[in-house]
């Protein structure tokens, strides 16, 4: 199962599972929208991978 944590490793902004400003590599290293953007123009830091959007899991209904 994909690890949906729960900041920005960058900025610190919070990210919760249903965030729809999260961006993820194949690592599933995390950053917001706004950092991914710039300065990190859709690269990871660590790792040298793309930053792509984040899929949100939202709670299932019965």
């Amino acid at each position: 199962m994909l690890e949906l944590k729960p900041a920005c490793e960058r900025c610190g902004a919070a990210l919760p599972h249903t965030s729809t400003q999260a961006m993820i590599c194949s690592y599933e290293c995390t950053f917001c929208a706004d950092c991914a953007r710039s300065p990190l123009l859709h690269t990871c830091p660590n790792c040298g991978g793309e930053l792509v959007r984040r899929p949100a899991r939202h709670k299932k209904e019965a």
